[in-house]
C-alpha cells in the first residue's frame, strides 16, 4: 500500500483484525493553513459529487436562483445527491417546471432510487425509473438552465468545452487556489465533467465555501446562499437516512457535508465554531477502496470531528448509529466482532 494512504479503520472477527481500510484525510482552515492531516495531503484524487456545491457557484453567481425564483429547497437539491424518493422527485419536478427545463433534457442517464423503499415501490407500482430519480437531477435541470441563461445550446451541456462546464472548471480551480492546467478533468458517473485536484485543495475550497470572506463580493454571496440552503434543508442533500443529512440535522446549522463516490467525503465547519474568531474549515476524505458500503467514511469523519471537538458529546451520542465504534452482527444479529478507526491526527505545531 502507497504511503500516501494510512490505517483509518478496522473491522475485528473472534479478536483479530479481519479487514483494514486506507485513507487520507487534511484538515485546513479557509486562510489556508493546514491544521491535521492523515497521509499524504497532496495526494490527486477526483472529488465526484462532493464538487456539487461548487459546481454550482457560476449559475448562483449570475444570478439564476433569483431569475428563477428558487426556494431554498430547490437550491439546496441542485448542490445534493438525492435518494430518488417521492418527495425528491416532487422537488425537482417543480424546479423544472420553473426553468423550462424538460426531463428528457437531462442527460444523466436512469439510476434507481437510492433510497430501497423508493426502489421498492417502484417495482410493486410497476413504475419504470426516469432521470428524474437519478441522484444528479437536480445538477443538471440547473446546469440546463444555465446554458439557456447564457444563450447556449442544450443538447451538449455536459461537453467538456460546452461554456457551463468551462465556466464551472474556472469555478473548481479558483476556489481550489489552483491554476486550470493542474485540475484533472475526467467523467463523471453522470456524464457531466469530474474534477481531481490534491487532497488540500479540496478542503481549502469547502474551507472558502463554507467562510468566504476573502473572495469577491458575488461569490461571497453565491457561497453564503449555497451554504444556508444545505444547513436549511438537509433532506435535500441526501436523505433521511443518509450521513450527509444527519449530520448537518445535527451540527446546529455549523456543518456542511457533502459525499461523492469512490470513497471522498467532503465537510466544511462555519467560522466561529472552534472559537469565537475562528476561521471557517474544510475538511476531506478519500478512502482508498472506494468505501463501496460507506461504512467507512462516516466512521472516521465522526472520528475526526470527535478528536477535533468539533461535536459534542451529546451531538456524536445522536449519531451514533454511523459509528465511530460500530458493532459487526452476523445475519442472526448476534455481535460476531466491530469495526473501529485506528488513526490519531497528525497536527500542525
Amino acid at each position: 500500500m502507497s504511503i500516501d494512504y494510512q490505517p483509518v479503520l478496522e473491522v475485528t472477527r473472534g479478536g483479530i483484525v479481519e479487514s483494514l481500510h486506507y485513507g487520507a484525510v487534511v484538515v485546513v482552515d479557509s486562510n489556508g493553513r493546514v491544521l491535521s492531516w492523515i497521509g499524504d495531503p497532496q495526494i490527486v484524487t477526483f472529488m465526484r459529487s462532493s464538487a456539487k456545491p461548487i459546481q454550482a457557484l457560476p449559475f448562483i453567481e449570475a444570478g439564476g436562483d433569483q431569475f428563477y425564483h428558487l426556494t431554498s429547497r430547490e437550491l439546496a437539491i441542485i448542490c445534493g445527491s438525492h435518494d430518488g424518493s417521492d418527495e425528491h422527485l416532487s422537488v425537482i419536478q417543480g424546479l423544472q417546471e420553473k426553468m423550462g427545463v424538460k426531463e428528457d433534457e437531462l442527460l444523466c442517464g436512469l439510476q434507481p432510487p437510492l433510497d430501497e423503499s423508493t426502489a421498492d415501490q417502484l417495482l410493486i407500482r410497476g413504475e419504470k425509473i426516469t432521470s428524474n430519480r437519478h441522484n444528479c437531477s437536480g445538477k443538471h435541470t440547473a446546469m440546463l438552465a444555465y446554458a439557456s441563461m447564457l444563450g447556449k445550446s442544450t443538447t451538449n451541456y455536459v461537453d467538456f468545452d460546452h461554456p457551463v462546464q468551462q465556466n464551472i472548471l474556472s469555478a473548481i480551480a479558483e476556489m481550489c487556489d489552483l491554476p486550470i492546467s493542474r485540475v484533472v478533468v475526467g467523467r463523471d458517473g453522470c456524464s457531466v465533467p469530474a474534477f481531481a485536484m490534491p487532497l488540500y485543495n479540496a478542503a481549502l475550497s469547502y474551507a472558502r465555501l463554507s467562510d468566504p470572506q476573502t473572495l469577491s463580493s458575488e461569490r461571497a454571496g453565491a457561497c453564503r446562499r449555497i451554504t444556508s440552503a444545505m444547513l436549511t434543508n438537509p433532506e435535500m442533500v441526501a436523505g433521511s437516512k443518509r450521513f450527509d443529512t444527519r449530520l448537518m440535522q445535527v451540527g446546529g446549522k455549523r456543518i456542511i457535508s457533502k459525499g461523492g463516490a469512490e470513497g471522498f467525503l467532503s465537510i466544511g465547519i462555519l467560522p466561529g465554531v472552534l472559537s469565537v474568531d475562528s476561521p471557517g474549515i474544510g475538511i476531506a476524505i478519500k478512502v482508498s477502496d472506494g468505501d463501496k458500503a460507506n461504512r467507512v467514511r462516516p466512521a472516521i469523519a465522526l472520528e475526526l470531528l470527535k478528536q477535533t471537538n468539533i461535536l459534542s458529546e451529546k451531538e456524536l451520542n445522536a449519531l451514533a448509529d454511523f459509528g465511530p465504534l460500530l458493532e459487526v452482527r452476523n445475519w442472526r444479529k448476534i455481535v460476531v466482532g466491530e469495526s473501529r478507526p485506528v488513526f490519531a491526527l497528525q497536527k500542525a505545531g
